[in-house]
C-alpha cells in the first residue's frame, strides 16, 4: 500500500436493532472525539425536567465530533426512553455516557446490542500516470446500541439489566474501600511500634530508681 494514499472513509449506517420504540425517542451518536458533559446534558434534558431547566441557562456552543442529529430539547416533552449507539473507539464512551446516565436516573431499565457495521476505505494511487486502479477496503466494526428505558423492558432478552444494579455494585466497592487495610484491622486503626514505647518506660524507670538508691545513700551516710 506504499503506492496508495486513503482518499475517504464511508461509514455504513446500522439499523437500529430495537424495535417498536416512541417516534421521539432521541438516538445519540457517540463520536471518538464527542465530548461526555455535552452528551450528558443532552440526554438528561430529555428525560428530566430539572437537567432541562439547568440547560437553557448554560448552553454550549455546537461543536465537531458531538450530538448528530440533536436538535434542541427546550420546548419537547420528556422521553421515557433514549439510545446511546457509538462505534470503534467511541464504544468506551457511550458505555461511559449511559452509567452516568444510570447514576442521575433512578430506576433505568437497560437493553444492551452489540452489532458489527460495515466500513469502506477508498485508496487512490499517488501516481494517477502508473496505471493503478483505486482499491476499496471493507472493515468490520463493533456497534454497540444501549436503550435506556423508565418502562419496564422485556427480561428474557440478551443484554437486559434491571435498574438497581448498578448502586448495587457501587455500594460493595464502597464497603470495601471503607473496610480496607489487613484483615481483622478495624478502619483507622494503627499499629503501635514496639521499640519506641518500651524503651523510653525502662529509661525512665531506670531513672527513678537511680534517684531513690542517691536519697538512701544519704540517709545511711
Amino acid at each position: 500500500m506504499e503506492n496508495y494514499s486513503k482518499a475517504r472513509t464511508v461509514e455504513q449506517p446500522c439499523v437500529c436493532p430495537f424495535p417498536d420504540l416512541a417516534p421521539d425517542t432521541p438516538e445519540i451518536h457517540v463520536k471518538d472525539g464527542s465530548k461526555i458533559r455535552n452528551l450528558l446534558r443532552y440526554a438528561l434534558s430529555r428525560m428530566e425536567a430539572k437537567a432541562r431547566a439547568a440547560d437553557e441557562k448554560v448552553r454550549p456552543q455546537p461543536e465537531e465530533g458531538g450530538v448528530e442529529a440533536a436538535p434542541e430539547a427546550s420546548g419537547r416533552p420528556l422521553c421515557r426512553q433514549v439510545i446511546f449507539t457509538a462505534s470503534g473507539k467511541g464504544v468506551s464512551k457511550a458505555i461511559t455516557c449511559a452509567e452516568i446516565v444510570k447514576r442521575r436516573v433512578k430506576g433505568l431499565h437497560q437493553l444492551t446490542q452489540l452489532l458489527y457495521g460495515t466500513v469502506e476505505e477508498v485508496w487512490e494511487p499517488l501516481e494517477p500516470t502508473a496505471g493503478l486502479d483505486s482499491l476499496t477496503v471493507s472493515r468490520n466494526l463493533p456497534v454497540i446500541w444501549i436503550l435506556l428505558s423508565k418502562d419496564p423492558l422485556d427480561s428474557n432478552q440478551p443484554g437486559y439489566q434491571a435498574p438497581g444494579r448498578y448502586d448495587a455494585l457501587w455500594a460493595q466497592a464502597a464497603n470495601r474501600e471503607e473496610g480496607g487495610g489487613l484483615s481483622g484491622q478495624r478502619p483507622g486503626h494503627r499499629r503501635k511500634r514496639g521499640g519506641g514505647g518500651g524503651g523510653g518506660g525502662r529509661g525512665k524507670g531506670s531513672g527513678r530508681q537511680s534517684g531513690r538508691s542517691r536519697e538512701a545513700a544519704k540517709g545511711q551516710s
